[in-house]
């Protein structure tokens, strides 16, 4: 049986409210047309469509999204939420012919179905994250497009879900700082219609940092309004360059895709660099008020990065700095400045053990997505085995949010 399976027939591990910081929408057809320039469609516009391959799949402009072959159909259906252990196992036991999509639900396409979904599951807050185009975003890399094209979906997102639905759900519109100026625009826009957080690609920007000094004048505003920068688990685009050197293709089928780019494309080795850059470019010392996410990208690999920024720190300390040196320990700069959305298979026990304390952690249930929890509070049974009562709740509600500011 799968894990899901397995936690829902036995008492639950936490029991009180909680705050689920990885929530996902499912797009209306309107997310792509709606506000989009007809000369940014034309070169960066999304569509969905059966190839000469005999895929359907998501294109941006005339490139295929591989990824999205992986899990779309032509009658709309998605993956069921929480499935991907059951699907594994059936694949292993040889039964390929096993169907576990299913057709959209309302609280996947519209805010008042998903705070009934909440009130059901006792999720008092939640992060509301994209749905397919989280895997389009390493496709826009012409700023003369990708600004119109991510504007036109932000305002989708906006008169779809808000980006503030009475405190229940927090949307994310997407920003790049590939030009500071459009940059501080986009933000700007979005600050004054409630936006709380913004997603942005990790990585560099034009060959700078995104702490770089070049970008403060977007910081500044960031900073003045309060704002949560996540960083959600994608293809990275400076990581094409790099896996390409190792002989790697990106942006390749999940299915099909090798198990070094698993490794190093994703996930643990972007977000570590770009966290470490924001850290040691003395970016908090800056702007105090602006606070990090990092968002399914697990957390097993937070106890070695604190280790290894103080050690760099220290072994640094007579080196190049180029916003001044660090006043803290890098690892006290993170504990008071960053998050972390934890994996259901994280081992947390041992983790929270490493790193001393689990004010850090968030819990995450990825719904409506096959590779999370089916229900938000099976993430305890799977991730907080071993930890006390206290830490529990912490990951399960009170840490989300304070990094809200809620009150819990």
């Amino acid at each position: 049986m799968s894990a899901q399976v397995d936690t829902a027939s036995r008492p639950p591990l936490y029991s009180g409210p909680m705050f689920d910081a990885d929530t996902h929408f499912w797009e209306t057809d309107e997310a792509w047309t709606k506000y989009l320039p007809k000369d940014a469609a034309e070169k960066y516009g999304v569509t969905f469509r059966t190839g000469e391959d005999g895929d359907f799949a998501m294109y941006v402009g005339p490139r295929k999204v591989e990824i999205s072959a992986d899990h779309l159909f032509e009658d709309g259906r998605v993956p069921a939420p929480g499935k991907l252990h059951e699907w594994l196992r059936a694949m292993k036991e040889g039964k390929a012919e096993i169907d576990l999509h299913v057709p959209k639900t309302a609280d996947m396409l519209e805010p008042q179905a998903r705070v009934k979904k909440l009130d059901a599951w006792d999720v008092r807050s939640s992060i509301l994250f994209l749905g397919n185009m989280i895997t389009a975003i390493s496709f826009l890399d012409d700023p003369k497009y990708s600004y119109p094209v991510l504007n036109a979906y932000n305002a989708w997102m906006y008169d779809q879900w808000k980006y503030n639905y009475n405190d229940r759900i927090f949307s994310c519109p997407v920003i790049t700082l590939d030009n500071v100026e459009e940059a501080c625009k986009q933000l700007k826009g979005v600050i004054e219609k409630g936006a709380k957080l913004i997603l942005m690609p990790m990585g560099p920007y034009n060959n700078k940092a995104p702490a770089h000094t070049d970008h403060d004048p977007f910081w500044a505003i960031a900073n003045e309004a309060g704002i949560r920068v996540v960083f959600h688990v994608s293809e990275a685009i400076y990581m094409k360059q790099h896996m390409a050197l190792w002989g790697e293709p990106m942006q390749q089928s999940r299915i099909r895709q090798s198990a070094f780019v698993w490794m190093h494309g994703y996930s643990e080795r972007p977000v570590i660099e770009t966290l470490s850059s924001f850290i040691f470019w003395n970016f908090f010392e800056r702007f105090p008020n602006v606070k990090l996410l990092s968002a399914e990208n697990g957390s097993e690999w937070v106890p070695a990065m604190l280790t290894k920024m103080d050690k760099c720190r220290g072994i640094a300390k007579n080196g190049y700095w180029p916003a001044g040196q660090l006043k803290d320990r890098p690892s006290r700069i993170f504990a008071r400045n960053v998050a972390v959305v934890a994996y259901p298979e994280d081992d947390l026990k041992s983790i929270v053990d490493q790193v001393g304390n689990a004010d850090w952690v968030l819990m995450g249930s990825d719904y409506p997505h096959a590779e999370g929890v089916e229900e938000p509070r099976h993430f305890a049974a799977e991730a907080c085995r071993g930890l006390s009562g206290e830490d529990t709740r912490k990951i399960m509600y009170e840490n989300g949010m304070r990094f809200m500011g809620l009150p819990a």
